[in-house]
């Protein structure tokens, strides 16, 4: 049996990973592969594919989510061609990467992204660094217990993809049906899984190995960590403001009986734990509880994105924060924070916002915050927005 037909199964209750990464591409004849070749002849070339699987990760960083679906060189350009067909929406006029462009840290600039039948409820978070989160759960009320059942769950709604059995669309079964008719399909999923058959488990597994390859380290913030033994140490390569910052971030801080800070740092780590910069899985919401559409509170909302490319390198945002958009800029991100008001009805508000139980007023000064605007403009890369491996295929 050819190499590039090894089905090497790995599975879960979740997935059905082909995990062979010992493939030897030149042994693939484009032959057995022409209708990839004929759409994707300037951008994929499965005798040398694009390097997913073994990207360099530095030393300091632990975490990884991904042991269960390992990412794969294979996998990853399926998920890829996935992740920018239109062809999974119902009416092929959106793609997963209408909502999360690479040109702004797989996020949108809208704060609710266009679906075939109306908007998303929730603005779209970004996808950096995802493989590299304690959090296992995703959207930003946590209902998919993982990246893999997170990746078809859009396709299923009826307002953003429309394959949902419900409302007059069509199943995703239909959506199966639709992919098995298109030629380039029935190559890329033999050549991953060395069977033409396509179902759900194996759509989420290439789309998740896609989406948690998706890695920024190039940031100054990773020149400088890569110089010291740990994070708080000054950096080298930072200035007196941007060690200021990072400091500031890292410090718990100490408040009277009334929640007013007294001294310390802002404790922004407490739920954005330095290297990775992900979200503490036990974290509450922050305080923003608007919804988009209708009316009422939404309390729901605990998870959240790296704080990594926030923002790009010259300070421009990825498009607005939090789950609502509401925030635009660093300095209202900041803001925010420094004074918690406790909402009625917002009985899910993270304990650390509201020390004594009252909410938190860091009585930060000009200097401070913007030495914490300053440090996380260091968690910006620029490798994500360019690299092709992780661009449009078509």
């Amino acid at each position: 049996m050819r190499k590039a037909l090894f089905l090497s199964l790995c599975t879960s209750v979740l997935f059905l990973s082909c995990n062979d990464k010992d493939d030897s591409y030149a042994e693939i004849p484009s032959e057995n592969y022409p209708n990839v070749e004929a759409v994707f002849e300037s951008t994929i070339d499965l005798n040398n594919l694009s390097n997913y699987a073994n990207q360099t990760i530095p030393p300091y960083i632990t975490k990884d989510n991904a042991t269960l679906n390992p990412i794969t060189d294979k996998g990853a350009t399926l998920g890829r061609v996935l992740f920018y067909d239109k062809n999974l929406s119902s009416n092929n006029s959106i793609s997963c990467a209408s909502c999360h462009q690479q040109a702004n840290a797989f996020s949108d600039t809208n704060i609710a992204s266009v679906g075939v039948n109306g908007s998303t409820g929730r603005h779209s978070m970004r996808l950096i660094n995802t493989r590299f989160s304690v959090e296992s759960k995703f959207f930003w009320n946590e209902r998919a217990a993982s990246l893999e059942v997170q990746t078809t769950m859009p396709i299923k709604d009826h307002g953003e993809m429309g394959f949902s059995g419900a409302n007059g669309d069509l199943t995703f079964n239909d959506l199966i049906l639709k992919l098995s008719a298109i030629e380039y399909y029935k190559e890329l999923f033999r050549f991953v899984y060395g069977t033409e058959e396509i179902t759900e488990v194996k759509i989420q597994s290439a789309l998740a190995q896609f989406i948690r390859s998706i890695q920024s380290f190039d940031s100054k913030y990773d020149a400088g960590r890569s110089q010291v033994a740990n994070d708080n140490q000054a950096f080298p390569n930072f200035t007196a403001q941007e060690n200021q910052g990072k400091n500031l971030f890292l410090t718990p801080p100490v408040f009277d009986a009334t929640g007013s800070r007294t001294g310390g740092g802002i404790g922004c780590a407490g739920c954005h734990a330095a290297p990775e910069f992900d979200i503490n899985p036990n974290s509450g919401n922050n305080g923003i509880i608007g919804v988009l559409n209708g009316t009422g509170i939404d309390i729901t909302n605990t998870r959240a994105p790296s704080l990594r490319d926030l923002v790009k390198t010259d300070g421009t945002a990825n498009g607005p924060m939090m789950h609502t958009g509401v925030i635009t800029t660093l300095q209202a991100a900041v803001g925010h924070y420094g004074a918690i008001t406790i909402a009625p009805g917002n009985t899910n508000l993270d304990p650390k916002l509201t020390p004594g139980g009252n909410g938190q007023r860091l009585n930060l000064n000009a200097t401070e915050v913007n030495a914490v605007i300053a440090f996380l403009r260091t968690l910006s890369g620029t490798n994500v927005y360019t690299d092709n491996k992780w661009s449009d295929p078509f």
